[in-house]
């Protein structure tokens, strides 16, 4: 066998359709979209048209709110971090915080923070610097001697009466003529 002598198996490859180049092509005339107009064309979406109805999404009545201020956070449990430092995932003499935890593969994301859960049993000493914490997780924490520092998500405010970062316009100078 020779490299030019090689070919597919036959059938292997099939001949592209030649779409709308006569009626021989078997997809002749509409080209295989069965009508003219508008859904014939290219680039056209009706989506959610319902021919003048009113559509399913008018018909149907809005419920609830979504809050588009809500915090989502990254969630622990103490019963994970046992596991963790038994498995040898994380080391309980540094301080476990968001960086330690997502390096390990405990959390995904980070989003709005991390919170600790006290969901589980803790048996080894630890310093743990999270976003928010419940007080189950925070006594049991404390109880075996360790630390649970919480770091509240810092909020830029602006207040009333103080300047903001924004440019202040230049200000106008006079030339006085002779």
């Amino acid at each position: 066998m020779k490299l030019n002598e090689i070919r597919d198996n036959k059938g292997a490859r099939k001949s592209l359709m030649r779409v709308a180049r006569g009626y021989g092509s078997g997809k002749g005339r509409t080209g295989g979209r069965g009508i003219k107009g508008q859904k014939s064309r290219t680039g056209v979406s009706i989506n959610a048209f319902e021919g003048g109805q009113m559509p399913v999404y008018r018909r149907l009545p809005k419920r609830g709110f979504v809050n588009i201020f809500r915090k989502s956070f990254s969630e622990i449990n103490l019963g994970d971090l046992q596991k963790a430092i038994d498995n040898k995932v994380l080391k309980a003499d540094t301080e476990i915080n968001e960086v330690v935890l997502m390096e390990a593969g405990m959390i995904k994301k980070v989003k709005d923070g991390v919170r600790l859960l006290g969901k589980g049993e803790l048996k080894t000493k630890l310093t743990i610097k999270v976003v928010g914490a419940t007080k189950s997780a925070i006594e049991a924490v404390e109880k075996l001697g360790g630390s649970v520092i919480v770091n509240p998500i810092k909020k830029t405010v602006l207040e009333k009466g103080k300047k903001t970062s924004k440019k202040e316009p230049a200000k106008k100078t006079t030339k006085k003529t002779k």
